[in-house]
Parts: structure tokens; sequence; C-alpha cells
């Protein structure tokens, strides 16, 4: 019997809307799981070695923690553009992604059993238990303020979409049931040829670029009892699914360094190898003892896809592992290394497809900026006693560098702050978005450091023994206040950046008894206007540096604290009595008295 065009359109739509709520479903959960994981993914993959155990327990646990081996494999792609990660730390993690994303098979097999006659397994079954815990995560969300119990909602009606779109697939081939078996047998006689099972399973999973949903439509068809779809269809089915997957990885290294790009070969090196030589394998052994009746006839279910799809991912890793190095050289022989040296991406925008990686990434860089402004600064100080030409052109290059940084920074974490991230990651956002035009500004203060010792090297002027004394003890407080700062924005050291406000308060008040003693010096002829206006540049730099220390210190006091109001930290500190802050700012004004 054959299709009506109503059943035949029934049934195309149902599939369709079937497998659009699968993958966003699939979506939707994984974005949930990532956001949990926060900045620890990252954290995780930087963990990665050349140790292929530990990578690929690596890549394991965060293909099962994510749910999509595609999104570890462009986040390694993105962290090997940016300079990040080698290529040899990636590839324990790609064959550990392939083990873990066979997880979410096992889930929709076990939603595919038939548990009719046991209300156990029956509320146990996913289709049932992940709809009821959808309605009680909606209330959650209604309910509840705390970040995590929305994500975990979030996560939760995630895989309950997942599951119902599974069902649609699954409702989608009701039609079939009335048609008779002599047509699916026509229809399977050209998956007979294992190739063309590998060939259609490779080209369908590539355009979908998810072997889950495509392993989920697998079990949908061999659901069908007419349809009669045994092991040895199956089995070249499943291994041209894993190479499929492989086009996500392909279209992410596009525009991507030589290295990067590698990462993607080496991804598909893996899958086809591992296909090519248990395809050889499998024809060897029909061509000459025969294959067992267990595969030749018996039909496949849920559970047997989700087998042969773990032991074939398991068995390629084991076969493959010991040859990682060889892998490594064959990418390097498909990817030569061009005759110009490949420049790193600041930050590859591929990982804002993860914006916690991408979070923990401008944090780095964040941090990378804090040190250069430091550096910076430090070095243009040196010049007011010693001036040296090679210095200075290092230090416009450096500030140079602080702009580059700034802009990038900036574009990026604006660009994050648009997604759906956690509390956490939006406070971090938050710091760095603050901080980042503080550094900037600190390197804007050197340069003016800079010229106002090369106006002193030019026009040969020299303070006097008085103004020098006072300068160095000024010195060495900006000194102090900066290696303050810089080390509690790196090791988010809240202690540490308690003590950068009243050694602020301090530097104003040695500012000003410099300006007050200048004066004096004037009216007695001991100093001259000349040396007097570059006098009071230095010390207006050194006002401001020591400003934008204080800004940094409370931005990273207040994205911990929650409190985002500067000025009522301010306040409280000072004028409550503060005593931690009382006794710093004490003991920085007995240091560094004049």
């Amino acid at each position: 019997m054959s299709l009506s065009a109503n059943e035949i359109i029934k049934m195309i739509a149902l599939l369709c809307g079937g497998l659009a709520f699968f993958m966003y479903g699939m979506n939707v959960m994984s974005s949930g799981l990532e956001k949990m994981a926060g900045g620890k993914l990252e954290g995780t993959l930087r963990k990665a070695t050349s140790n292929p155990f530990k990578s690929l327990g690596l890549g394991a646990g965060i293909t099962i923690a994510i749910q999509s081996s595609s999104a570890v494999t462009v986040m390694l792609v993105g962290l090997v553009n940016s300079g990040i990660m080698q290529l040899g730390q990636t590839i324990g993690v790609i064959m550990g992604s392939n083990i873990g994303t066979t997880l979410t098979a096992w889930l929709l097999a076990f939603n595919g059993t038939d548990t009719e006659g046991s209300p156990i397994l029956t509320v146990l079954k996913p289709a049932v238990f992940a709809l009821i815990f959808a309605l009680i995560a909606i209330g959650v969300t209604m309910f509840s303020k705390k970040e995590k119990h929305h994500t975990i909602a979030y996560i939760v009606v995630g895989f309950a979409i997942l599951i119902y779109g599974m069902e649609m697939m699954g409702d989608s081939m009701e039609c079939f049931q009335n048609v008779d078996e002599a047509t699916f047998t026509r229809v399977l006689e050209f998956f007979q040829n294992p190739l063309f099972g590998v060939l259609v399973a490779a080209v369908f999973t590539g355009v979908i670029q998810s072997s889950a949903a495509s392993i989920g439509i697998l079990m949908t068809f061999a659901a069908i009892p007419q349809m009669n779809i045994t092991y040895e269809i199956a089995i070249p089915i499943i291994m041209g699914q894993n190479i499929g997957t492989c086009v996500t990885a392909l279209i992410s290294s596009i525009g991507v360094t030589k290295n990067a790009k590698r990462v993607s070969v080496v991804h598909i090196l893996f899958n086809v190898i591992g296909t090519v030589l248990f395809l050889s394998i499998y024809f060897i052994v029909k061509e000459t003892i025969g294959l067992p009746a267990a595969i030749t006839t018996a039909r496949i279910d849920g559970f047997g896809i989700s087998a042969v799809h773990t032991v074939f991912n398991v068995l390629g890793t084991l076969v493959l592992m010991p040859f990682s190095k060889l892998l490594e050289k064959a990418a390097y022989v498909l990817i030569k290394d061009g005759k110009e040296q490949e420049t790193f991406a600041f930050i590859d925008q591929r990982l804002l497809a993860t914006p916690s990686v991408a979070i923990a990434e401008c944090d780095r860089k964040t941090r990378e900026m804090a040190k250069i402004a430091k550096k910076t600064i430090l070095s243009s100080l040196d010049l007011l006693t010693s001036y040296d030409e090679k210095k200075a052109e290092a230090i416009f290059k450096a500030e140079d560098e602080l702009d580059f940084y700034e802009d990038k920074l900036g574009t990026c974490l604006v660009q994050i702050s648009g997604k759906a991230i956690s509390d956490a990651d939006s406070n971090r956002v938050a710091k760095q978005l603050h901080t980042i035009d503080d550094f900037e500004r600190i390197g804007d203060h050197a340069i003016n450091v800079l010229k106002a010792a090369k106006e002193m090297q030019e026009k040969k002027l020299s303070f006097s023994s008085d103004a020098a004394a006072e300068l160095k003890v000024a010195t060495a407080a900006l000194t102090e206040i900066l290696e303050i700062t810089t080390e509690a924005f790196c090791k988010e050291d809240l202690v540490l950046a308690a003590k950068v406000e009243p050694l602020e308060q301090v530097i104003d008040r040695i500012m000003d008894k410099m300006k007050l003693r200048h004066i004096e010096r004037l009216q007695s002829g001991k100093c001259t206007i000349q040396l007097g206006f570059v006098w009071s540049d230095i010390l207006n730099n050194f006002e401001r540096i020591s400003d934008h220390c204080s800004n940094i210190a409370v931005a990273l006091i207040e994205t911990k604290q929650n409190i985002f109001e500067a000025h009522e930290y301010l306040n409280g500190v000072k004028q409550a009595g503060d005593p931690e802050y009382q006794t710093a700012y004490l003991g920085f004004r007995q240091k560094y008295s004049l």
C-alpha cells in the first residue's frame, strides 16, 4: 500500500518539526549546561596536555557536561587559533569527545523502550519524567529568584523539548504502519551496500550538523516494524554519522591559522580512519567467513544503535590513541606551514559561541593588560632620573599595545554582554569593562611622564635636592600602589584591593604637600617657573595614576561583593571609621611621610 499525498505532507511536517524541536532542545540544554559550568570549561581545557589519557578523560567529561562534541571541537579550534592551546593537546580531547557524545544516544534509546505493564519504568521513561520535571521547572522559574535554580530549570526544559521532538519524529512514522513490507524492502536494498549507507549518513549528518539528531532519526526509523533495519544496515550508517559530524569543525576552521585548521584535520582523520579501518574489517569478514546471523538478519533497536555507536567510538579511540603523534604529523603534512609567520587571533570569535570560555579568555587578556600598564608606568618613572631613548620607544609601543587591548577587549565584552550568561560571569564582564579603560589611561599617563622626562633632558633641567627627595618618596608610593593594584586584580585578592584606597589618599596628601612646597620654593627663588610647569605635570599625572588604581580596586571589590555603588563603598570605608582602612592609612602615611 502506498502513501497518499496528505499522509506524505503530514509525515514530512512532523519529521521536520520534530527535528527542529530536537535540535532546539539540544541547543537549550547545552547552553544551560555551559552556563552552569561557567569559567570551569576554559580552565579544564587549558589543563589538557600531550598526555593522551588525561586529555581523553577531559574531552569525555566536558562533552558529557555540555552534551555537544561539535561545541567542544569548535572551542578547540578557537583556543588553538588564539595560541592558548597547542595542536598536540587537542588530539586526546577530540578522541574523548567522541566517547562522551555517546551518552545522548543511550538516553534516546531508553526513551524508546516499551514500558507497558510497568508503572515504575513508565515514570522513569524520559518522555514521561522530562515533561513532569519541565512543569516543575517552570514553577521554579516563577517562584525562585536564585539564578542557579533558573539555570537548572532551563536545562530541564531543554531536555523536555528535545524528548518532545523525538516523540514527534516517532509520530511522523505512524503513517508507515499501513505500508507493506515489500515497499520498505525495495528501499533498504540500496543500503545493502555499506558504502551507500556511510555516504548517505555522512551527508545527512553534515547538513543538520548534529550526530545526536541523526542517531535519533535512525532510531525512529528502526522502530517501524515493517522497516526491518538490521545490524548489517545500521552499522555503516552509524559509521557515516561519525564522519558527518566533522562538518561543524570543518566550517569553524574557515579563516583561522594553519595550526587551528589542523585541529579540524585531526578530527576528520580520526573519524575517517576509524570508519575505513572497521569498514574494511567488516568487508573482509563478510566476504570470507561471512557475517553471523545476529548481524545480517536480527533487527536493531534503540539500545542496539547506542551499543554499536559506543563500541565503534570506544574501539576507534583505543586503536588510534597510540598513534596520536602520527595523526599530528599527518595534519602537518596535509596543512603545510606558509612562508610568512602567522599571527594568533587576539580572542577568537568562535569562543563567543561558548560565552563562559570567551569571558575567561577576556579575563586572562585583561590581566595581561594590567601587567603591561604597570611595566609601562614603572619604566616611565625610571626616565625621570635617567632618560633613555630606547626605553622611551618601548613605552610608546607598550601604550599602543594597551590601546589595542582596550579596543579588542571592549568589542568582545560588549558582544558577550548581549548573550545569556550567569550572574557570576556577568560580574566578571562588568569588572573587565570597568577596568580596561583605567589600564589604558594609565598607559596615557606613562606617555605624559615620559614627555616630562624628555623635556627635562632636552632643556637640561634638574630639580633641587629638596624637590628630588620629595619626588623619590612620591615615586616609591606610586610604585607600591601600582604593585598592590596589579597583584590584587590578577589574583582577585580583596584584602590587597582594600589597601589601595588608603594608599591613594596618602598619595593625594603627598601631592598637596609637594604643590605647596613648590610654591614656597618659587617664592624663595629656589625653583624656576619653567621647571615649575614640568613639576606640576608630573604631580598631576601621579595623582591621576593613583586615581585609576583606586578605580580598579573599587571595581574589583564591587563585582566580588555585588555592591556596584563606588561612592557608597568609598564613603563607607572613609566616613564610617572602618578600622582596617584607618590602620592601613596611618601605616602608609607614616611610611611615606615628607
